[in-house]
């Protein structure tokens, strides 16, 4: 889960130092929560998927003709 960090952490992360308040890190999911949750770092939108189907066209639907009366 991809996370933007809010404040800088001192130290490392599997080796590497944590990234600058701003920067972008991508953890597992019980990490960043536990950053998310502790104010730490904030969630990364991600950007809408595109659609790959074809897009829906509406049409006006024809109105039925009047039922005509018999003629007597």
């Amino acid at each position: 889960m991809k996370v933007t960090m809010i404040v800088k952490l001192t130290g490392s992360h599997d080796g590497i130092d944590w990234p600058d308040v701003g920067e972008e890190v991508d953890l597992p999911e019980a990490e960043a929560v536990g950053l998310l949750g502790s104010g730490l770092a904030r969630a990364v939108k991600s950007a809408p998927e595109k659609a790959t189907a074809n897009p829906v066209v509406e049409t006006a639907a024809k109105a039925a003709p009047a039922a005509r009366k018999p003629k007597r």
